[in-house]
């Protein structure tokens, strides 16, 4: 039988998992559920493993306790099943918070990281004032005691916009590779009490969309100016920049080819 490229398009609640990857000592990572769902169905098909353990690669390694809409990921599979029927295994028997929205055969030269030329981010932020609480979505956005001065926020969103070295927002302090990336759009939509931060750009450095958000918070609270957004990036030292915005809010939107 001949070993196929599928592509996928998954949604997963990120937050009880310690993100896409692999991780030392526990087996809560999507990228662990998903190959453990895959090599049973191999399993089953075939009455034995796989011979070569079944890698799923993700467009992003998304950090603990991030949740995603549309993640797209790949993986070689020697199996006789269906686009159809592969989608109904894998969500058979993936927990209910991971959802397989889409398979399709891919071009085998298919690698949904290093083919992606974009990707959208929303960061969802929760303003009280009153002490009251997000009871139902309390575990997917991040609560703010007042609300922040969007003027100000969209004003140094505009200044972070572009191409630019953004070390400053970087989480790894070692990271060896270009810290230059191309952030095209970001995008602040209110809706009650609700602030979403829309991020789209060619690529996302670790933390990055959290400390940027982190970042445009202080800049709302009159802690940092947005004129110093500039002097900010040209430092590229991540003391710099304001602080890494939980995990809670961040969910990965969509994934561009």
């Amino acid at each position: 039988m001949q070993t196929r490229n599928f592509k996928f398009i998954i949604s997963y609640d990120g937050t009880r998992y310690f993100g896409w990857e692999h991780q030392p000592n526990t087996e809560l990572t999507i990228q662990g559920k998903l190959e453990r769902v895959l090599t049973e169905m191999h399993q089953a098909e075939h009455g034995a493993p796989p011979e070569k353990p079944i890698v799923v690669i993700g467009a992003g390694r998304t950090d603990a306790g991030v949740s995603a809409r549309a993640m797209t990921a790949n993986a070689l599979l020697d199996t006789a099943k269906s686009e159809m029927e592969i989608q109904q295994y894998m969500n058979r028997y993936l927990p209910e918070d991971i959802s397989v929205s889409e398979v399709r055969q891919a071009a085998d030269r298919f690698h949904s990281r290093f083919k992606a030329v974009g990707k959208t981010y929303r960061y969802t932020l929760w303003y009280s004032g009153d002490g009251t609480k997000p009871v139902f979505d309390r575990k997917y956005v991040y609560v703010l005691e007042e609300k922040p001065d969007l003027a100000r926020m969209e004003e140094a969103a505009a200044r972070l916009c572009g191409m630019h070295d953004y070390r400053s927002f970087c989480g790894n302090p070692h990271i060896k590779k270009s810290t230059v990336r191309v952030v095209d759009t970001i995008r602040i939509e209110t809706s009650g009490r609700y602030i979403r931060l829309y991020f789209h750009g060619n690529g996302f450095l670790q933390n990055m969309v959290r400390i940027m958000t982190g970042t445009l918070l202080e800049c709302g609270y009159g802690k940092i100016r947005p004129d110093e957004i500039d002097d900010i990036l040209e430092a590229r030292d991540r003391k710099r920049a304001g602080f890494t915005a939980p995990a809670c809010g961040l969910c990965l939107m969509k994934v561009d080819y």
